[in-house]
């Protein structure tokens, strides 16, 4: 599977228009509870919230979103490894509970290969590289100047230590041969806030959180990782333009259900989730909040969090990076 999963929703739903094969489950007799294993107001509730009716109406039942957040979503992880493999628990979590946290916690309660049937990558969002407008690093090439003339004094704000912003910046290190200082913060917020105020120089953020405070130009975006530029901000190159190899990182959010799902139940999930995902309604509310969907495949998906969690765990242990 490429790095550019978003590619595969207009094949898989071309394929999905042209067919329909018989399905022997019937998930309409009981809810199905979507685990959103974070508190609410993030991104993968904000997913879990819009999929929440049209989802019931694909099946013709009752979804009932469950947020059951802390461990850095291990325990909402945990809950559906304990759940029965019968199609009416799912749950969507992001890249970090999916694929960083095997790599990061040598004890984690759960294991998403082992513990998890993947259903599908339902959406996908760029990270993105800014600093205050008042700075005078104004471009990547600039960017990367200051630091190789600074090195390790120049101080980069994350939504935390072990989150995908945290290591799309040590990947960007690496890959550029620079360094700096990491500080965490509790969350993106706080993190956004303190770069708009002066107090952090760099911020590496997912692109749909800074975009209203780039486009109101309380931050200025240095560069956009991904294959490909960004058709929210056409003009600001990926770090490959500028000679730093590797970076086609997107934060993803994924949807699985408890291992073990009978294959006509996991057809039917994955029908109704790439229905629903490939309509114009939720694109449009994704693009509101800076995310593109990918709606791919079981096996796709499966192949994607294994690739994700084995490069993960490489840059993990070359920057050396421990948990809090």
């Amino acid at each position: 599977m490429t790095r550019t999963p978003l590619r595969l929703a207009t094949c898989l739903a071309a394929v999905l228009a042209t067919t329909t094969p018989a399905l022997a489950a019937d998930l309409s007799a009981q809810p199905i509870t979507i685990i959103v294993p974070y508190a609410p107001g993030g991104s993968s509730d904000a997913v879990a919230r819009h999929l929440q009716q049209p989802l019931a109406a694909a099946l013709n039942t009752t979804v009932i979103v469950d947020n059951k957040p802390g461990g850095n979503g291990a325990i909402g992880a945990s809950q559906l490894a304990r759940s029965k493999a019968d199609g009416h628990t799912i749950l969507i979590g992001a890249l970090g509970m999916m694929a960083i946290n095997e790599g990061l916690y040598p004890n984690l309660t759960y294991q998403p290969e082992r513990d998890f049937d993947m259903l599908t990558v339902a959406v996908q969002t760029p990270n993105a590289i800014v600093v205050n407008p008042k700075s005078d690093v104004k471009t990547l090439p600039e960017l990367l100047a200051h630091l190789k003339e600074n090195p390790g004094k120049v101080s980069f704000a994350s939504s935390g230590t072990g989150s995908s912003e945290h290591l799309t910046m040590e990947l960007f290190w690496q890959n550029s041969q620079t360094d700096g200082i990491h500080v965490p913060y509790k969350g993106g917020g706080p993190a956004i806030t303190d770069t708009m105020a002066g107090h952090a120089d760099v911020l590496f953020s997912n692109l749909g959180a800074v975009a209203p405070h780039i486009q109101s130009e309380r931050l200025r975006l240095v560069a956009v990782t991904g294959a490909e530029r960004n058709p929210l901000f056409p003009d600001t190159p990926v770090p490959g333009e500028a000679g730093v190899p590797g970076m086609e990182v997107y934060s993803w959010q994924g949807i699985a259900a408890p291992k073990g799902l009978p294959d006509d139940v996991r057809t039917q999930l994955n029908q109704a989730l790439v229905s629903v995902l490939t309509s114009d309604d939720f694109r449009q509310k994704m693009d509101k909040i800076g995310f593109q969907v990918v709606a791919n495949s079981p096996e796709e998906a499966t192949a994607y969090q294994r690739e994700e969690a084995a490069r993960w765990k490489k840059v993990i242990d070359a920057g050396n990076v421990s948990p809090e």
